[in-house]
């Protein structure tokens, strides 16, 4: 991949991973703080502690407080979603360039170009997918944990810098806490969410050829991330527990998975399912959206 393709691509992902990080930030603040808490909704709806747990954070914070944590998320996000899409990009078309993973056109469309994007085998989808988001999660695990810490309100941190550090300096047992329970939520959301998403839109460039690039791409990424998330929240809320509680019973991925399961049964490792499955949906299609977007006007350009 040259030089040029490779900032082109970090550029669009930094730009994808910043807007949905801005306008989300609420939605991952709730999640974070309902799916830390012990039994707080064994005898309640959803809804209802959704609107509680608002209610609260703007009764003491304002309105501004629904936004704590976005420049952690910032921090963790921008980079993340630029490496994520730039390395996912660069072993996508590493593998088709092997007959093993490489895709054979069977029909054509009349539509003009809607994507740039390398095209693989479902199983080069599902491989690059895991392998290129696992390997980021590794990398940027400490900023995972200040993101999960600023959202939860449990600790007093002054600021995100000395939040960093300290998190840092408690060594690699704080600073890649979750890691265990990220790479096992990752790993299969993002292969999933890249077979998917290519499927849906191969199939629905077929069948509305003259669509705008933005609407299949929406509804691609929309389908993937609904069902990517409903398959891997338990491996969430297991993540957000570790990072975020500090007693012993929360340091292993073994013994928080057993304490959801004695507090809470089946219905705790879906704590937060509606914030996380809206978020994602969001995220999913404001970032890939903005990513093949701001890659096809770059290619349109040049032409």
């Amino acid at each position: 991949m040259k030089d040029a393709a490779i900032g082109r691509h970090l550029f669009s992902g930094a730009l994808s991973g910043f807007a949905g990080a801005v306008l989300l930030q609420p939605l991952d603040l709730l999640k974070t703080r309902i799916q830390q808490g012990d039994a707080v909704q064994q005898r309640t709806r959803n809804t209802s502690v959704i609107w509680h747990t608002a209610g609260d954070i703007v009764k003491q914070d304002g309105i501004k407080g629904l936004w704590r944590g976005t420049t952690a998320t910032l921090m963790r996000n921008v980079p993340g979603v630029a490496l994520y899409m730039t390395s996912l990009t660069h072993l996508r078309a590493v593998m088709a360039k092997s007959p093993y993973f490489a895709i054979q056109e069977l029909r054509e469309t009349k539509d003009g170009i809607k994507t740039v994007l390398p095209k693989v085998s479902n199983k080069g989808n599902l491989i690059a997918g895991a392998t290129a988001r696992v390997a980021v999660g590794l990398l940027l695990n400490p900023f995972s944990v200040v993101k999960a810490r600023f959202e939860s309100g449990l600790y007093s941190y002054k600021s995100l810098t000395g939040s960093f550090i300290s998190v840092l300096r408690s060594g690699p047992s704080e600073s890649m806490r979750g890691v265990v329970a990220s790479s096992l939520r990752d790993a299969p959301y993002a292969g999933l969410f890249v077979v998917l998403y290519e499927g849906v839109k191969r199939e629905a460039t077929f069948l509305a050829p003259n669509v705008y690039p933005t609407t299949i791409h929406s509804l691609s990424a929309a389908s993937a991330g609904a069902i990517a998330t409903m398959a891997t929240h338990p491996f969430d809320v297991i993540k957000t527990k570790m990072q975020v509680r500090p007693e012993e019973r929360y340091r292993g991925f073994i013994s928080t998975t057993r304490r959801i399961w004695q507090q809470r049964g089946v219905f705790g490792f879906f704590d937060g399912a509606s914030l996380r499955m809206s978020r994602k949906i969001l995220s999913s299609v404001i970032g890939w959206v903005v990513f093949e977007g701001v890659l096809l006007l770059i290619h349109n350009d040049n032409q």
